[in-house]
This record gives structure tokens, C-alpha cells and sequence, in this order.
């Protein structure tokens, strides 16, 4: 009986992790984003290498390519043939997709134990990536959060404080920002994708992983706006898909607080 009792071991969802089978082959995966990037795409991949070469870890990175009609792809080949000593991959979509997309196949193709999107557009600046990346392993999520995001208009600035503020008031968190591209757990994302495919995946992907109780840590970094091309964030399509979120969002919150009642 005691030799049974010892076999037995009790599992929550953090410990999970135990029990994947998968053998991660390097420490962080990045994972790019690109569509329609030819004029920040090359440095982008440049401020990513630069950071990486002065860390311990062992890295890669996977860009995809979302069916770009510039001439983005080719600029990246040509960088990948240049660079041998970088693993760096890269995947063609035939259509486009979009983001969220990318983001949750590309942590299935990944080979890092963490996980981390950068997007495209040059936006995250070398000090910044450098300062999340030295925090991994800290927690289960590194969350940034802008101070500072050089070049942003007023209007996407007031959107995006009305955004957090609406997430946190509808989860019960109460976290500074959910779209700076925060550091995870590769399996978390394989574990706990989001099934929205808008502006809100990142905050979904976040506040599933609270409601699993995953540790966190915030972290202040800077950004600057794309040098080049238009953002896309104020389309009609991303208002439409944030108005779903906050609908799941609080199902999913009085979803809690039922089970929080009915096992006290």
C-alpha cells in the first residue's frame, strides 16, 4: 500500500510541465511576424540577432511570412543565405491568415523552451528586448509594459489606456498592458491558445494563463512606432473582434467566480 501511495502524485495545471514529453532543443524560440515588412523586416531580424549573440542562451528564430506582396520574403532569404552561423527559418504562407494565427503554429514548430512574438515592424528597441529576455525563467510569464513608445499618436495611445483599463475591468486583473509581446512558456501557448484571431489575442492568451494561476512579472521597456507602412491597429474589424473578447471575457470571469462558490 505504501509502495502504491508513493506512485501517486497529485497534478495541478502548472505541473504539467513535468509530464511534457517533448525535449526542448533550445532555451527561447522568437517568433516574427511579417506582412508587407520589406523596409523594417531586415531590422528587425538585425536588433533580434544582436540581442541574442550577447545572451548565454541558445536560440532560433521562425519568421513567417503571411503572403506578403512586397518584396519581404526575398529580403529575408537573402539574409538567411548571408548569415549561416543564425538559425533562423523561415515559412511562407500561399494566404493570408493573420497574426494570431502565426503566432499560436509558430510556438508548435518551435524548438525553445520559451517563446517570445516580435513583430515586424521594428517596433521593440535592442535595450528593451534585451532587458525581457534577462528575466527569463524568472516566472512563467515576462510582461512588458510601455512607459515610453516613441512616435505613437494620442489617439492610439488613448484607445490602448481604454483597452487595458476595460480588461481589467471585466477579468479582476489588474495588469499594466496585455499587448507589449510578452515571454511565455512555449507549452502554455500550445496549452492554452487563443481562439481569437484579432487585436485581443494577446490579452486572451494572458488572462487564461492568470485564471490558471501562472506567475507573472511586469517589466517597463520602450518601443517606437514602425518606421515605415501604416499601422492597421484602428480598423473596423479589430473594434468588432475586441467587443467579442470582452464578451468571453466576462463569461468567462462569472465562469470563475461560479466555481470559486460552489467548491468553498
Amino acid at each position: 500500500m505504501q509502495k502504491e501511495s508513493n506512485s501517486i502524485k497529485f497534478v495541478d495545471v502548472k505541473s504539467l510541465l513535468e509530464f511534457v514529453p517533448y525535449k526542448w532543443e533550445k532555451d527561447i524560440t522568437i517568433f516574427v511576424s511579417c506582412y508587407n515588412e520589406e523596409g523594417n523586416i531586415i531590422n528587425t531580424i538585425n536588433t533580434i540577432t544582436s540581442v541574442l549573440f550577447e545572451t548565454k542562451f541558445s536560440w532560433e528564430i521562425i519568421v513567417i511570412d503571411d503572403a506578403s506582396v512586397d518584396k519581404s520574403r526575398e529580403l529575408i532569404y537573402a539574409y538567411i543565405k548571408g548569415h549561416p552561423d543564425c538559425d533562423i527559418k523561415l515559412m511562407v504562407r500561399e494566404r493570408n491568415v493573420g497574426l494570431a494565427q502565426n503566432y499560436i503554429e509558430g510556438a508548435f514548430m518551435a524548438r525553445g523552451r520559451y517563446y517570445k512574438l516580435v513583430c515586424g515592424d521594428n517596433a521593440e528597441q535592442k535595450q528593451s528586448l534585451a532587458k525581457i529576455l534577462s528575466f527569463l525563467g524568472k516566472a512563467d510569464m515576462i510582461i512588458p509594459y510601455f512607459v515610453k513608445v516613441e512616435g505613437k499618436s494620442f489617439m492610439r495611445c488613448m484607445f490602448s489606456k481604454i483597452y487595458t483599463f476595460m480588461t481589467n475591468i471585466i477579468s479582476g486583473y489588474r495588469i499594466k498592458y496585455y499587448n507589449g509581446c510578452a515571454l511565455h512558456l512555449t507549452f502554455n501557448i500550445m496549452r492554452w491558445h487563443t481562439d481569437h484571431l484579432g487585436f485581443s489575442f494577446q490579452a486572451d492568451v494572458i488572462t487564461r494563463l492568470l485564471d490558471q494561476g501562472m506567475s507573472y512579472m511586469e517589466i517597463s521597456a520602450t518601443a517606437q512606432e514602425r518606421k515605415t507602412g501604416a499601422s492597421t491597429a484602428l480598423k473596423l474589424i479589430n473594434f468588432l473582434s475586441v467587443s467579442h473578447f470582452f464578451f468571453e471575457l466576462l463569461l468567462r470571469r462569472f465562469g470563475r467566480m461560479y466555481r470559486n462558490k460552489k467548491f468553498k
